[in-house]
């Protein structure tokens, strides 16, 4: 007795607490409560990304067994068939789960309902009433398939973002997981008045975007066209903002891809795959999902002459209609390099600012940026937003890439005055356009119109962002006007819609030395209503092949298409 009762004063006194820690260990049962992840919407409602309630089916192997080891071996054969055999799956892989020894297995994840009752109906006719395990889950379903495919992005099957918004913006969109703990014995059964631990999950925000489904449709099908009609090898890209508030109404590119598979190559992306490494293939997945609008930079062309204008402009150097201000001789030398204009063989002589805009015209650019100089030039080039990230919010954002500024000679300040041998990504240049379009003022770009708590019912609303004034409203106005001329009378003719005034300017930009097969780039920038522009659009063609690579011939009729639906899509009656 004196033995034993030493004994029980070890176990309860000297090592209670030990032995208490390592009971509550065992009989403490913590079950995640999964967070559901907020859906996504358009401007005007419209559901672009949403969350159905799915299962995920799994087993506990020590649960399936009959009376005896021969009835045991016989149950969890016909087990494997069945599983295999509803969820298509391979039989000897399923089996080798079904005999496992311990641990539960995963059988099928993000299983449909009408899977879920063939499974159920089946566990009824054969009579099995546990090892299987049907356990809620959320799958990630979007209604449009490929409609803005890149900028919204893809769930993995974790239903974590992989791009696009879905990556950007998965914090806010997955919520957080919450925690049950409840105390149980050794049949797993919940041990009566013991303590219980409950953590609420917090479900993810919806998100509105800034995009309207309407025009994001009529952006998508008309550069589909325009791509196939002047075979570009590389694909396209557009981006319609409102001027005014910085808001993306549509942000376009192809080829696109389904975001329901997602891991599904499509159009080049998917040529010569089966012969590829996995490490290629995962390569291009990644390209394909890339929002090229902030990913990829490229040389903007002649759009860019409208920068060059505003600056000279803005300070003064000359003014819209100074008869004789430019010379044009077919080309223009700089430091015995000849830098010739698109119109050589037949030069457009002597020229205002405004004829030189509308004939799109190099050596009048070049003798305006010997004029203005570097140092000025950088200095507006950071005002328009040109040196920095846009900060849209989207994963992946590249920046300008420009030559040092001591390392800008004449040759380097030649070819920058109408827009090449340094890079953009197209949001960067179509905020700068905007810039023109709203009276000079660099407005913060937005994608995300307003977050809703979806346990509480509150919206969080993004207002429009005035970056920094870059030019004056004077200055802008006479740009506007020059891009007007330039559609009405100049090279830009092509983007011309009836009722409307349009503002343009169109861009071709050569292929680096050494580089030749990136091809050219078509862009065109326009605005509309030149008087008070509502719409801003950049157009870039990557690669065209077919009967032209200008901008004003590839890309102006393309940008006519889209703004004659875009505009009474708006409200924006003909005058």
């Amino acid at each position: 007795m004196l033995l034993l009762l030493m004994r029980l004063f070890y176990i309860q006194v000297v090592n209670g607490s030990h032995l208490s820690e390592l009971a509550s260990r065992q009989q403490t049962t913590s079950e995640v409560i999964s967070s559901k992840r907020g859906n996504i919407f358009d401007s005007t409602g419209a559901s672009l990304a949403i969350s159905e309630t799915v299962d995920t089916i799994s087993i506990n192997p020590s649960k399936i067994k009959g009376k005896n080891d021969e009835e045991t071996k016989q149950l969890k054969e016909t087990v494997a068939k069945g599983l295999s055999e509803i969820f298509e799956l391979d039989y000897n892989e399923t089996l080798e789960k079904v005999n496992a020894t311990s641990g539960i297995k995963k059988i099928a994840t993000k299983v449909e309902q009408d899977k879920v009752d063939k499974l159920q109906n089946w566990m009824k006719e054969n009579k099995i009433t546990s090892g299987i395990n049907i356990d809620e889950d959320s799958k990630r379903y979007y209604p449009y398939g490929t409609l803005a495919s890149n900028l919204i992005g893809s769930c993995g099957t974790d239903n974590q973002g992989l791009s696009g918004i879905e990556a950007s913006f998965d914090s806010i969109l997955t919520g957080t997981s919450g925690k049950l703990t409840t105390s149980t014995n050794a049949k797993q059964e919940e041990i009566p008045n013991s303590e219980l631990s409950f953590v609420p999950a917090k479900n993810g925000y919806d998100l509105t975007l800034t995009l309207d489904l309407n025009i994001q449709n009529i952006v998508e099908k008309h550069l589909e066209q325009a791509v196939n009609e002047n075979s570009c090898s590389k694909g396209g890209n557009c981006i319609v903002m409102n001027p005014s508030t910085g808001e993306i109404l549509a942000m376009a590119c192809f080829p696109e891809y389904d975001l329901n598979n997602a891991f599904t190559p499509t159009s080049f992306y998917a040529d010569n795959w089966d012969n590829i490494s996995a490490s290629e293939k995962n390569n291009r997945i990644l390209n394909m999902w890339k929002v090229r609008s902030v990913s990829e930079t490229y040389e903007p062309g002649s759009v860019f002459k409208l920068i060059t204008a505003s600056i000279a402009l803005e300070e003064g150097i000359t003014d819209t209609d100074i008869n004789g201000d430019f010379y044009c001789s077919g080309v223009e030398n700089v430091k015995s390099i000849p830098i010739k204009c698109w119109r050589y063989y037949n030069p457009h002589q002597s020229e205002t600012l405004r004829q030189a805009i509308m004939n799109s015209c190099n050596p009048a650019f070049i003798q305006l940026a010997q004029r203005t100089g570097a140092t000025t030039m950088y200095k507006y080039f950071e005002a328009f937003g040109l040196f920095n990230k846009t900060n849209v919010g989207l994963s992946g954002e590249s920046s300008g890439i420009f030559y040092d500024i001591n390392q800008v000679g004449p040759v380097e300040l030649a070819t920058m005055s109408f827009g090449q041998r340094f890079t953009v990504t197209p949001l960067q240049m179509a905020t700068a356009i905007c810039s023109i379009a709203n009276g000079g003022y660099l407005m913060q770009p937005r994608i995300i119109k307003s977050m809703t708590n979806t346990d509480t019912g509150e919206k969080i609303y993004t207002n429009p962002t005035t970056v920094r004034q870059v030019i004056s409203s004077q200055t802008a106005e006479k740009v506007r006007s020059m891009m007007e001329s330039a559609v009405e009378e100049g090279t830009c003719k092509t983007a011309k819609v009836d009722g409307y005034s349009i503002g343009g300017k169109s861009g071709t930009s050569e292929p680096t030395a050494g580089n030749a097969n990136a091809g050219y780039v078509a862009s065109f920038a326009a605005i509309s209503p030149v008087e008070d522009a509502q719409v801003a659009i950049l157009l870039t063609l990557y690669d065209p092949s077919g009967k032209s690579y200008f901008g004003g011939q590839t890309a102006g009729p393309v940008i006519a298409n889209m703004l004659s639906e875009i505009l009474p899509h708006l409200g924006i009656a003909p005058n």
